[in-house]
């Protein structure tokens, strides 16, 4: 697996909070940790100074003040992952290949990609990307013709599929017993609900 790690880990760069117009980097590699600041002012003292760099080992960084400036700058969930990194903590998943995502989303039913693109700006890519689209048109919807494809090609995957073939193609059986397991509670809290009156 740590084969699956670069020499950065995380790299996030943004200006910071009004009404400063300052400008941060943060850039987490598997030894150290950059932290560099521009000062962007109109103020004569400060034009032209030159960007201050910090670098500090992990745990040096994990003791030092300017990791709380991470989270007022980029914000508490940036701060909370930051920490994760600096402790050893990788999110292998997110680092694997997007050939071998795809073919784990596959197995998905469409309502969990749903919720997996909310989670995070590579997951979003993915289950979005023309690839996944190609894919689950291929693999779920039995009414799809080679002439399709031509204008799937033209149009977008996903665009086709939504056209023609939403809630015509294969639902994924553990889609099906959620359905079928959220309508018995529905009838049950309605059934307990009447008796009570």
């Amino acid at each position: 697996m740590a084969s699956l790690l670069g020499e950065t880990l995380f790299e996030i760069s943004g200006q910071g909070p009004p009404p400063a117009k300052d400008y941060f980097q943060l850039v987490i590699t598997k030894n150290e940790v950059k932290w560099r600041s521009w000062i962007i002012s109109l103020r004569v003292g400060f034009r032209g100074a030159a960007p201050k760099e910090l670098k500090e080992s992990h745990y040096d960084f994990l003791h030092d003040k300017s990791l709380q400036q991470v989270g007022i700058i980029f914000g508490q969930k940036i701060l909370h992952y930051t920490k994760a990194l600096c402790q050893g903590e990788f999110d292998y998943l997110e680092r694997l290949p997007d050939d071998i995502l795809l073919r784990i989303v596959s197995y998905l039913p469409l309502r969990d990609v749903t919720q997996l693109a909310q989670t995070t700006r590579k997951f979003r890519k993915l289950c979005n990307s023309e690839e996944f689209w190609e894919q689950t048109v291929r693999s779920r919807c039995a009414e799809f013709t080679p002439d399709m494809e031509t204008l799937a090609n033209a149009m977008g995957w996903r665009k086709v599929f939504f056209l023609f073939f939403n809630g015509l193609c294969y639902i994924h059986p553990c889609s099906q017993q959620r359905e079928q397991h959220d309508s018995e509670n529905q009838s049950q809290m309605l059934e307990g609900g009447g008796s009570s009156k």
